[in-house]
């Protein structure tokens, strides 16, 4: 049955997704920067259109979120995905502050971790699987770079399945910031904070849980103390995937040095540090971060499954 939310003026479902909240079944958001910003075409849209397929294989159904004509959409068609892959950088990184923009001026925009949790919360979606978090850029200190997925991890009800923070962050401070703002950070089968390319940070989870049941158990019980706010569901990357921790290290250091020198900030800086770093490790860090997406799909549509049946509201 439709929530108050689903009146919403600017929100556009897709038949599938209408029908899966029609039929109370289990859905996953998706986002589009990683279409648009993450990846080069077509590998962009053939690992949009493969989370997309893991996500229906682990028993829920996709709901990528994406502003087009000013629309805020939840579940996009192929051609759909295969626009936002071809433009590319064309299409705006969107956050929580440019929609009253895109959407008054009828635009597309790409959405982050952020403006995805405002979908999904809008579209009542519970349960989003992304790659990494933003969070506390390195340098913060003196920048104050921070990034509004964290702000909106501590408004919106979404819990979102990440392999940890992008390790190109400072994630202490990133972790200092979610413990500030009451976000639980649940860590599935570790006590460890995931970094992104490799499976430990040196910092610990808030939480160890070890099954989906336990996780979809605990979001119940968080929502029905407080219904504000989300929690971050950190994943690690495969044993198999992940890179060797030093190596990563350097790699950054030396991409974030490139970035300081061209003096690349804001919304730029990001997809400049992911590009950046897989020239420097010659494409394995992008297979990195598409096994990682793959396998928070994975456990996110779990979740959404032991969510939907055990959904009290």
């Amino acid at each position: 049955m439709f929530s108050t939310h689903m009146l919403h003026p600017f929100l556009a479902l897709s038949p599938e997704v209408k029908a899966a909240l029609h039929q109370h079944q289990p859905l996953v958001a998706l986002e589009s920067t990683i279409i648009a910003h993450g990846m080069p075409y077509p590998q962009n849209v053939e690992t949009a259109l493969l989370v997309e397929k893991t996500v229906r294989d682990s028993g829920a159904i996709p709901a990528t979120c994406a502003i087009l004509g000013g629309k805020l959409k939840a579940g996009l068609t192929p051609e759909e995905i295969e626009y936002l892959g071809k433009n590319g950088s064309k299409i705006p990184k969107s956050s929580r502050r440019d929609l009253p923009y895109l959407v008054s001026k009828q635009l597309d925009g790409a959405t982050t971790v952020a403006s995805t949790m405002i979908i999904a919360h809008l579209a009542d979606i519970r349960i989003f699987a992304t790659g990494g978090i933003g969070g506390v850029h390195r340098g913060a200190t003196t920048t104050m770079d921070i990034s509004a997925d964290l702000q909106e991890l501590a408004r919106t009800p979404v819990a979102v399945v990440s392999a940890g923070a992008k390790s190109i962050l400072d994630l202490g401070l990133t972790l200092e910031y979610l413990e500030t703002m009451g976000v639980p950070v649940i860590g599935y089968q570790t006590p460890d904070f995931p970094a992104f390319y490799t499976r430990k940070s040196g910092h610990k989870v808030d939480f160890q849980l070890d099954t989906p049941k336990e996780i979809a158990q605990l979001l119940h019980t968080k929502w029905q103390l407080d219904p504000r706010g989300g929690a971050l569901i950190a994943n690690p990357v495969p044993e198999k995937d992940q890179l060797d921790a030093d190596l990563m290290e350097k790699t950054i250091a030396q991409a974030v040095a490139e970035a300081d020198k061209q003096g690349i900030s804001g919304k730029a800086l990001t997809p400049f540090l992911l590009a950046k770093m897989e020239q420097l490790t010659a494409g394995r860090s992008l297979q990195t971060n598409i096994a990682l997406v793959l396998n928070n799909a994975r456990l996110a549509a779990e979740i959404a499954e032991r969510w939907t049946m055990n959904d009290e509201r």
